[in-house]
């Protein structure tokens, strides 16, 4: 895989990998989306994220991350000179996470 860039391997129904194709946009983030099929692993992702082997995994510049809420903060904490997606207030930073969390455990219900 080449190095340099926005590369985001995902599946086309996750909503893991939804939201951070929301973030990009959000973010007005160019990249390339791989599309992976998550019934039959290919060599690929076993490569970048041999640890859960799933998706979204996201590449900048050959440096990979895997998990979502990870990948939407080194987003924000890379591409700081465009909106936001955490509020800076710590309280209302941790509502977010908050909310997150819920919304993640309601999915995998």
């Amino acid at each position: 895989m080449e190095k340099e860039g926005v590369k985001l391997v995902g599946f086309w129904v996750s909503p893991y990998v939804h939201r951070v194709k929301c973030a990009l946009k959000m973010k007005g983030i160019e990249y390339e989306y791989i599309e992976e099929d998550i019934y039959s692993k290919s060599p690929l992702l076993l490569e970048l994220n041999p640890v859960y082997k799933q998706v979204p995994v996201f590449v900048h510049n050959g440096k990979v991350l895997a998990e979502s809420r990870i990948i939407l903060e080194y987003i924000d904490e890379t591409w700081k000179n465009t909106q936001l997606l955490l509020p800076q207030d710590p309280h209302q930073k941790a509502m977010a996470r908050f909310w997150a969390e819920f919304s993640d455990n309601q999915v995998l219900l």
